[in-house]
């Protein structure tokens, strides 16, 4: 059923979003303890939000794993580690909390077994178009991170990883690319990302982008891993 005008903000986001948001991270912070419940009435109460705005939220936690809802209880609590790991919003909830350097470390780790050797997959299997576009994609990101225009060195370091992952000829890599996607915005959410790219990493992916469009699987491989060793890098020193 669609939203009623007064339920949603200003800005056209339906309203149980950010308090599903809130929710979510208080019990990822322990403001909301494993096993503690809540009902919609204090849902309500503390949001100033109608009960239907309360059930949506509600129901948007419960889809995540982070609460169970139970009759005449209401929303109980679960335990962080038992929530969808790999769905963007979990991460994004974790990005956002007093756990972010674990969740980015955990993220990156992840990163650091899938990415190279996707690039090595897409070096020899991805089309010619897809190969030709990688070294523009890599000069497009050195012009805008050289000059300092973040927005669109971000949105292209995303399109970047997230072309490797969906042309590796591996569909289980392939299925990544969102939640890389994620990962590297939230990044630039959270102030976690340098305020100009280094020139090591915009070298590595000229590196990456090169031996794509040449075939080299070997190279590709290394120049990714060298990408995503130097983030972890990065994090571990924050």
């Amino acid at each position: 059923m669609p939203p009623n005008a007064n339920e949603s903000s200003a800005d056209g986001k339906l309203m149980h979003l950010p308090i599903a948001d809130q929710l979510a991270i208080d019990i990822i912070d322990g403001r909301w303890i494993v096993g503690g419940n809540i009902t919609l009435e204090d849902i309500q109460n503390r949001f100033g939000v109608s009960r239907t705005v309360a059930r949506d939220a509600a129901r948007y936690l419960e889809a995540a794993d982070a609460v169970t809802i139970r009759r005449r209880v209401g929303l109980v609590a679960q335990d962080p580690s038992a929530w969808a790991a790999l769905n963007p919003q979990v991460i994004q909830w974790k990005l956002h909390s007093s756990q972010r350097k674990q969740e980015l470390m955990s993220l990156t780790e992840l990163r650091l077994a899938i990415e190279p050797a996707a690039a090595a997959g897409a070096a020899t299997r991805a089309s010619l178009d897809v190969r030709a576009k990688m070294p523009v994609l890599a000069m497009e990101m050195r012009r805008h991170g050289e000059a300092g225009d973040l927005e669109p060195f971000h949105d292209l370091d995303i399109e970047f990883h997230s072309m490797l992952l969906r042309n590796s000829g591996n569909e289980l890599f392939a299925s990544l690319a969102p939640i890389v996607a994620t990962i590297l915005r939230g990044r630039v959410e959270i102030n976690m990302y340098p305020s100009r790219p280094s020139p090591s990493a915009l070298d590595a992916h000229d590196a990456v982008a090169d031996a794509v469009w040449k075939g080299d699987a070997e190279r590709a491989r290394k120049g990714m891993h060298d990408i995503v060793d130097e983030v972890s890098k990065v994090i571990a020193a924050r």
